[in-house]
């Protein structure tokens, strides 16, 4: 096999001239998106979903954002990426609907060996990550190679998450770590506890009455 065959076989490789290639196309689009007028939200989108493997008019990245394909990142509807955001995609990063991304987010999918006569030889690999619907990424969360964080959960900012995250929770902490499960009693909740106000919770009913998608607004189990 030549080393783009073995990469995305999730084994390891050397990135040689032929993967150099494919990260020439990234660098040129990344720098264009880097550069963009960050009020032009329109050519931002267009940017970004040449970028990314699989994007719609849904998607939104703020610059600057840095990755090294592009191409393997898929995301679903309504996705947002805040600032600085680094997606290493030497292996596949899938992310479901309605993903919030906060600002410094970084998703590793690439690692080296841990014996440096391995390491040394050059050879890395890169392993998928997966993120399912309605997950809320908190800042400066680091997400490691391989892991899965499930549907509806929420990602508590400066995490490590290094083991996969069960749906419907809230986890944090370095190893990020599950806190507690998200309920049906924290649907009319913000912060730390707060109550939702009268007139922002009837908005929010119209709102989720007036959608024919019901997996953006799910029950708790």
């Amino acid at each position: 096999m030549n080393n783009i065959e073995r990469r995305d076989k999730e084994l390891v490789y050397i990135s040689d001239d032929s993967v150099f290639e494919e990260q020439k196309i990234a660098r040129r689009l990344t720098q264009e998106l880097n550069t963009a007028d960050r009020s032009d939200f329109g050519a931002i989108k267009t940017i970004v979903k040449k970028l990314f493997g699989k994007a719609d008019d849904t998607t939104f990245v703020n610059p600057p954002f840095y990755c090294d394909y592009g191409t393997h990142i898929e995301v679903g509807k309504n996705f947002f990426a805040n600032y600085n955001c680094t997606f290493l995609d030497v292996g596949m990063i899938r992310i479901g609907d309605n993903a919030q991304i906060a600002p410094n987010v970084a998703i590793y999918t690439a690692g080296h060996p841990v014996h440096p006569a391995t390491r040394n030889s050059a050879y890395e690999y890169g392993i998928d990550v997966t993120i399912g619907d309605n997950v809320w990424i908190g800042g400066n969360v680091v997400i490691c190679p391989g892991v899965t964080i499930g549907d509806n959960a929420v990602i508590g900012a400066g995490s490590v998450v290094t083991k996969d995250v069960p749906a419907w929770t809230i986890a944090a902490g370095n190893p990020c770590k599950v806190i507690r499960k998200i309920t049906e009693e924290d649907r009319n909740k913000y912060y730390a506890g707060r109550q939702i106000d009268d007139e922002a919770l009837e908005d929010i009913s119209r709102i989720q009455s007036e959608s024919n998608d019901p997996k953006k607004y799910p029950t708790a189990p």
